[in-house]
Order: C-alpha cells, then structure tokens, then sequence
C-alpha cells in the first residue's frame, strides 16, 4: 500500500509559508537552516498535493486546502465508469412477488425496469414493495410496472459523470443508487436510455475508503 506521511520538516516548511507568504524557497530554506537542494522534494510533494502554490518570480503561498479539500477534488476527478456495478433489473411485466424475489436473492435495495430493449422505464425502492405487499394487493398477479416511478422522473446518471455529481444526486433524491445509462436516439429523435449498470452509495462509500487508505493518508 502507497502511503504519505507529512514529515515534520514537510510540516515546518507549512507553518512557515502561512507565516511568511509569499516566501521564496531560498528564504524557507535560510529559515530551516537547509539548502534549497535539500527542500525540494519536499516542496515538490506539497505542491503536487496542492497544499502549495508555487507563484513564479513571487514565491509559495498557502492554498488554504486541507486533506478532505485534496480528496474532495480527487473524487470529482473519478468517472462514474470507474466505479459502477452490474445493475439489476426486471421487465415491467415482471409480477411484483417474483420481483421482490429478485430484490432479496440479489441483496438490493433498488429494482430498475427495463423493456425488452434494455431500456429504462423506470425504478422500484424497498418502500415502494413493502406498501404493496401489505396492502390488499394481489402481488402475485400485478405486474411490477404498475408501483415503479416512471420515466421521465427517474434519476440518473452517465458514465462519464463524476462519482461526486453521482453522490449529489443520490442525496438530493434521497436513494440509494442510481441506474447508469447510455443514451441512444430512436428513428423519431426521441432519447431512450439503455441500463448499463448501477451507482450506490456502496460503491461510492468503497471508493472513498479505497483510495484514502492508498492514496491520501496524510498526517499533519
């Protein structure tokens, strides 16, 4: 596992710079009691994390970032394409007892509704099965296209949106993933959007963790 480590060196040259700044890597170094050979790596690592600014003929200042800045613009940088899982999802003529079926064998919490065509139709939460199945409901013969939201109010994403764009989303609409979608037209000029997979708050969650254990493990 890739891990950085603020030094205390690396730590000293910060405190000097939000002292000092703007501050030449000559004028660090004199305060250090180093060479500016010495410091360059180190200077070379803040500024790369963006701790940093380097300003030519004027010196360092102070980007006012934190770690969770840092990884909070790293994230916007990840595609949700990086990211996404194999959805599961059911034709709409699907009864409901066989799709909550599918729900519990697959340990999800959202079921997408797909024609024939893998296109997306619209979506079905845990809530949505659980009003069903208590109510007087024969679940049995009802297809599942009766109780989904629709389309065009189904919530979505592309694969080449950001996770952070996806995660917005999921809050917003207060859910637990996303279908992820490839837009194609039909001859009459009209979208449709093939389901080619799914963003959760898992799959967010995992990435999060994943690359702050590999990547941004830093101590200040």
């Amino acid at each position: 596992m890739s891990t950085i480590e603020f030094s205390h060196r690396q730590t000293k040259i910060i405190e000097i710079v939000k002292r000092y700044q703007p501050i030449t890597s000559e004028n660090i170094a004199k305060k250090l009691n180093l060479t500016r050979a010495t410091l360059r790596t180190d200077l070379a690592l803040l500024t790369m994390l963006e701790i940093l600014i380097a300003k030519p003929k004027v010196g360092y200042i102070y980007s006012g970032k934190s770690l969770f800045s840092f990884i909070g613009d790293s994230m916007k940088k990840i595609k949700v394409k990086d990211v996404k899982s194999s959805a599961v999802a059911v034709l709409e003529e699907t009864s409901i007892y066989d799709a909550i079926v599918t729900l519990f064998l697959e340990d999800v919490g959202t079921i997408f509704i797909q024609s024939k065509e893998q296109f997306l139709l619209g979506v079905v939460s845990r809530k949505d099965f659980l009003k069903s199945a208590i109510g007087n409901q024969d679940i049995h013969r009802i297809p599942v296209g009766m109780i989904m939201t629709r389309m065009p109010n189904v919530a979505f994403v592309y694969p080449e949106d950001s996770i952070y764009d996806a995660a917005l989303k999921i809050i917003n609409h207060e859910i637990d993933s996303l279908p992820v979608v490839q837009e194609l037209i039909n001859e009459k000029g009209k979208a449709q959007y093939k389901i080619i997979g799914k963003i959760s708050k898992t799959n967010i969650t995992k990435k999060f963790v994943q690359f702050g254990s590999e990547k941004s493990d830093i101590k200040l």
